[in-house]
């Protein structure tokens, strides 16, 4: 055989690797944003039910078509603070099981007869998928147009693979090399190493298909092969808990302990039965019992019963994996992340998964309200009594604020260039502007800590009825805020109505403040210096409730 035929054997795998995981990340992303709203709820029924964890990773992954995504994902709920070490472990296990969707498609490309096989028809999808996406005006359509495409291109890639591989077949050096390798353990290595390099088991198990399809290895290798491609698959998820906190550490580290326990258990299994048979049976001969004359089916049902019987074996060990892996990465004493602050609901790793990102991103937004309304509550607090026991809190949320306002808008500029629904990128669009009005709400409650100081400072203060009218403007305004809330949570123009009903009386009741403070000051009640900081908060009160309207009147733009 020339070195010309050679090359272009190389070549063509090269070039279905490549299709294959564009294909991959295709499917992915297309099936991830039409699924998106499901995703979401799916994910807030994570529980403390470890099967319920173990559905909810096999299915989300089978939907995405990527379990690095669902790791990396779960990393960042956990960073987050929003799931448990426990929970992340069991959704993890899922993911494993939801992997081996993509096998099973593989397999069931390579079957039917030589005149017109699955391949064939199912890398024509490719073609279809494309003139739906070129043709459709719906954004909805246009991805099912791109799930299409992936999936043909799937076929494709699998295709020139294939074809390389039977350039391959004929080579005696590289047929009489590759049954050299039969060392289990040297297989399961090389399996590992080659899908951490391309950081896809998918690829890597599709590879195996093809090898064992057209006789370039026996089953048993393809088996070992593809036990090592579990292993491999844990570098995306160690990368990403490398940039997070220790609890994201834990969660790659427990992913590392599954998948390798996963495959020394079968190591084990596998020399076991070896043994006890005289070399007579193997996991290949076993598998080419239940599923005769089928090569790739057997590989590809091997991987799924291998992950799913890891699950079950590490399900109940779960808590002594969670204890295991929090003395490996302990808390440390001196340990402080608050000091300046942190994002409750987000974290750079759900940029993996735009659509979860954007729910995420939207929880974290009402909590920088929470957080901003609670400092304004405080403020009018602390000028009407002149009581400054709350005064550390009141910097503490101050300084998170500002940290979640800088930090929200670097996450918002990186989702806002991922591909996104029509709809949550409108959403995002907005994100920017409702930041900034929250982060102003911040600044006026510290201007009123600050009126607050100059009174104190010259031993003066409000009178009873300054008092009094400065908690009738606060109840108006905390109803405003449960309104505008609602309003922006659940995408309610009723409640956004009321808001804007509320706004009006407040309005009302802030100019009655100052006319109210002009009849104290010409009767004596109070000095220039108290009516000037009155009529300041005021002021301050009224362009709170405007912020607010601000954010709530977003949900038009949606």
């Amino acid at each position: 055989m020339s070195s010309t035929v050679i090359i272009s054997a190389i070549l063509s795998m090269l070039a279905g690797i490549g299709i294959f995981l564009v294909a991959c990340s295709t499917m992915s992303s297309n099936l991830e944003s039409l699924s998106s709203n499901r995703l979401r709820s799916l994910f807030k029924k994570v529980s403390g039910n470890k099967l319920i964890g173990d559905g909810i990773g096999a299915v989300t992954t089978a939907a995405i078509q990527s379990s690095g995504a669902t790791s990396v994902m779960i990393i960042g709920f956990v960073n987050a603070g929003i799931m448990t070490l426990t929970q992340a472990a069991t959704v993890i296990y899922g993911a494993n099981i939801g992997t081996t969707i993509t096998g099973q498609i593989v397999a069931l490309g390579m079957t039917g007869s030589n005149r017109l096989s699955t391949t064939v028809i199912f890398s024509a999808f490719a073609g279809v998928g494309a003139m739906i996406s070129l043709f459709a005006k719906k954004d909805q359509v246009k991805r099912f147009g791109g799930i299409f495409s992936g999936f043909g291109m799937l076929f494709v890639g699998l295709s020139m693979m294939s074809s390389s591989m039977d350039t391959f077949a004929k080579l005696d050096a590289v047929k009489q090399f590759l049954a050299g390798i039969s060392n289990a353990i040297l297989l399961v290595i090389v399996g590992a190493v080659f899908t951490a390099i391309i950081q896809s088991s998918s690829v890597m198990t599709s590879i195996a298909i093809t090898m064992v399809v057209t006789g370039l290895i026996t089953l048993d290798q393809g088996i070992y092969l593809t036990m090592g491609s579990n292993i491999g698959s844990c570098v995306v998820a160690l990368i990403a808990g490398l940039s997070g906190g220790k609890n994201a550490k834990r969660t790659s580290l427990i992913h590392l302990f599954f998948n390798v326990g996963g495959v020394v258990v079968f190591l084990i299994i596998g020399f076991l039965i070896t043994l006890f048979t005289g070399g007579n049976v193997d996991f290949g001969v076993i598998f080419e019992h239940l599923f005769p004359n089928v090569p790739q089916i057997q590989l590809a049902m091997f991987h799924t019963v291998f992950n799913t019987i890891t699950v079950f074996i590490f399900l109940p060990l779960t808590g002594i994996l969670v204890n295991i892996v929090s003395k490996i990465i302990p808390d440390k004493a001196d340990e402080n992340t608050e000091e300046e602050g942190r994002l409750y609901y987000v974290d750079r790793n759900m940029l993996k998964s735009p659509s979860i990102a954007v729910a995420q991103l939207k929880k974290e937004i009402v909590n920088m309200a929470d957080i901003a309304m609670r400092n304004f509550i405080c403020s009018l607090e602390t000028i009407s009594k002149l009581d400054f026991s709350k005064q550390e809190q009141f910097e503490k949320n101050e300084k998170e604020i500002d940290y979640i306002n800088k930090e929200l808008v670097k996450f918002v500029v990186e989702l806002a260039k991922l591909p996104l629904s029509d709809k949550d990128h409108k959403y995002v669009s907005t994100t920017f502007h409702t930041i900034s009005d929250l982060e102003r709400v911040g600044d006026y409650a510290e201007n009123i800590m600050e009126y607050a100081d100059t009174l104190k400072n010259e031993h003066q203060g409000f009178s009873e009825s300054a008092v009094s009218e400065i908690a009738y403007m606060r109840e108006h305004i905390e109803k405003l805020f449960d309104s505008i809330i609602k309003a922006y949570t659940e995408q309610d123009k009723e409640a956004l109505k009321e808001a804007y009903r509320i706004e009006d009386e407040i309005d009302d009741i802030t100019a009655k403040m100052d006319k109210n403070h002009i009849i104290r000051l010409n009767a004596g009640i109070c000095t220039a210096i108290v009516g000037s900081q009155y009529m300041s908060l005021a002021s301050n009160a009224e362009r709170v409730a405007d912020h607010f309207i601000n954010v709530g009147k977003m949900i038009n733009e949606w």
